[in-house]
C-alpha cells in the first residue's frame, strides 16, 4: 500500500511556534531587566550607569539665608518707651525731609555723593530690590526737639551687608565735604564718621550736616547700621539743629540687644 505523503502544515500554524518563542525570548529579557533592577545586579559599579540629565530649574538655586519672618522683625523693634518721654510714634513725615533732602538729592553729581544723600531721604541703605526689603519698620519723633528717628530691620547675606558698611566708612573721605544744589540754591554738605557703641558683628556710623535754605540753618543727620548675623538695624536721627545723641545711642544699644534675641528664640523654635 503506498502511503500518501504527509500534509504540509499551513503557513499560519508554522509562524505560531515561531511567534511563542519570539514571545518567550521576550519575557525572558524582561525578567532578566526586572531582577538586574530590582534584585542585587543592580549593585554595579557606580561609573557603569549614566548620570541622570537635570534641567537647570530643577538643579539647587544659591541659597539665601534664612531671615526672621516679618512677627519676629517687628519684635525686635524699638518703641517710643525705649528713647524716653519726649517721643512718640509720628505724626508724619517732617518738613525738613523735603525742604533739604529730596531736593539736593536729585541734583547732586558726585555719584557715592549723590547715593548717599538719596539713601538719607529713601532710608534704602541696603537696596531697594525684594531680597533686601525691610523686614519692619518704626518712625518716630520728638516734637519739642522737632527731630525724627527712623528704624528700620533688614535680612540679607553678612558679606553683602559688610559691603555696605565698608562703603559708608569710606564716605567722610570721599564726601568729606561737597555742594549740593537744590532748585538753584547750593547746598553745603559735611559728611564725617560717628562711632556708634560696641553692638553686633559689625557697625558704622556717619554724621551729615546740610545747610538750610534761612541762614544759619543746618540739618543734621546721623546715619548708623549695625549688623547681627545676617541681620541688621539701621537708623537716622535728623534734626534742624544738633540732634540728641543720646537717642542714637540708646537706639543702637537697645536695638541690638532686641534683634539678638529675637534671633536667638528663632532660631530655638527651628
Amino acid at each position: 500500500m503506498q502511503l500518501a505523503p504527509a500534509a504540509r502544515p499551513s503557513p499560519a500554524r508554522a509562524a505560531r511556534p515561531l511567534l511563542g518563542a519570539a514571545l518567550s525570548a521576550v519575557l525572558a529579557l524582561t525578567a532578566t531587566a526586572c531582577d538586574t533592577v530590582g534584585g542585587r545586579a543592580q549593585d554595579r559599579p557606580a561609573g557603569t550607569t549614566p548620570p541622570t540629565a537635570r534641567s537647570p530649574a530643577a538643579l539647587p538655586s544659591p541659597a539665601l539665608p534664612p531671615v526672621l519672618t516679618r512677627g519676629q522683625a517687628r519684635a525686635a523693634l524699638i518703641t517710643a518707651a525705649d528713647l524716653g518721654e519726649a517721643w512718640e510714634p509720628t505724626r508724619g513725615a517732617a518738613t525738613w525731609r523735603d525742604e533739604v533732602l529730596k531736593a539736593t538729592a536729585e541734583r547732586t553729581e558726585r555719584g557715592d555723593c549723590r547715593r548717599l544723600l538719596d539713601i538719607l531721604y529713601t532710608e534704602d541703605l541696603f537696596g531697594g530690590g525684594a531680597t533686601t526689603a525691610p523686614r519692619a519698620a518704626a518712625a518716630l519723633d520728638d516734637p519739642d526737639d522737632g527731630a525724627q528717628l527712623h528704624y528700620r530691620i533688614t535680612s540679607y547675606r553678612a558679606a553683602d551687608l559688610d559691603r555696605t558698611l565698608a562703603w559708608l566708612g569710606t564716605l567722610p573721605d570721599t564726601c568729606g565735604r561737597f555742594e549740593a544744589d537744590a532748585d538753584g540754591t547750593g547746598r553745603d554738605v559735611r559728611v564725617t564718621a560717628l562711632t556708634p557703641p560696641e553692638a553686633g558683628d559689625a557697625r558704622r556710623g556717619l554724621r551729615v550736616t546740610v545747610s538750610g535754605s534761612r541762614p544759619g540753618e543746618v540739618l543734621t543727620v546721623d546715619l548708623v547700621a549695625v549688623r547681627v548675623g545676617d541681620d541688621a538695624l539701621s537708623l537716622t536721627n535728623g534734626t534742624l539743629g544738633e540732634p540728641a545723641d543720646d537717642a542714637t545711642l540708646t537706639a543702637v544699644e537697645v536695638g541690638t540687644r532686641r534683634l539678638t534675641e529675637v534671633r536667638r528664640q528663632g532660631r530655638a523654635q527651628v
